[in-house]
């Protein structure tokens, strides 16, 4: 595997690990500038920040190179048009959700774990208060994580090896337990199932970062603003209710 791809795992690893020193020096940074009783969560939200960008601006520059040195004999599958490459990056929106949606009812039903994801109501409530933290979940976070997971553990390094399932189910059970919540491992794992499927079918790895990307902000539109379209939902009702 290309020593760049090396370089960029440890950078992914190193970015996964920063807060270990980011948030005491966060901590000793922002009393300066806020109130002692919030400055817990601005140093959670401002590495979050911090960490994030310098690990994708890291992880491009690796990847510099790719376009210019790029070699189509040494493709591992054939790149898909451009255009077909588009509808496959829309539909994979909906490949996610169906993936997604099938493995939490198996969790539910066969397994009995709450569906119920405490990592992301934890990002729901930081993104509440910071919306900021949007652009990491939405944008950073699923390019970072494409990038790493697909494109070079899955394409890179098993693919050739151990073939599409095999490369497949290791490397999205790697991308779940990245989450750190191994209760929804295989929720997880369906949608890293799902992205890896449409980095194969398209040759392309920009699709299952368009899908991956479109699919985690979806999700945070929906959970952050359904409650006050329940809410307006309830005013109409009601307000026909008083007509009739």
């Amino acid at each position: 595997m290309k020593k760049n791809y090396w370089l960029i795992i440890l950078t992914y690893v190193a970015m996964q690990l920063s807060s270990i020193i980011g948030l005491p020096l966060m901590g000793w940074i922002l009393p300066n500038f806020v109130a002692e009783d919030r400055v817990a969560v601005y140093s959670i939200v401002s590495w979050i920040v911090i960490s994030f960008s310098i690990g994708l601006v890291i992880t491009l520059f690796f990847l510099r190179n790719e376009r210019q040195s790029r070699n189509r004999s040494m493709d591992l599958w054939e790149r898909m048009p451009l255009g077909s490459s588009i509808a496959w990056a829309i539909g994979g929106i909906f490949l996610a959700f169906i993936a997604q949606a099938v493995a939490g009812t198996i969790e539910q039903q066969l397994f009995r774990v709450n569906g119920e994801s405490q990592n992301t109501q934890n990002i729901l409530n930081l993104i509440e208060m910071f919306p900021v933290v949007i652009l990491i979940t939405s944008v950073i976070g699923p390019i970072l994580e494409e990038i790493v997971f697909r494109k070079i553990l899955f394409g890179a390094l098993l693919y050739k090896r151990l073939g599409f399932f095999l490369s497949a189910l290791i490397s999205s059970v790697i991308f779940s337990l990245a989450h750190g919540e191994p209760e929804h491992t295989l929720l997880y794992s369906a949608m890293g199932f799902t992205f890896a499927f449409l980095y194969v079918k398209t040759g392309r790895i920009i699709v299952p970062i368009i899908a991956h990307v479109s699919m985690n902000t979806l999700v945070i539109l929906i959970s952050t603003y359904s409650g006050d379209m329940i809410k307006e939902m309830e005013k109409a009702q009601s307000f026909i209710g008083g007509l009739l």
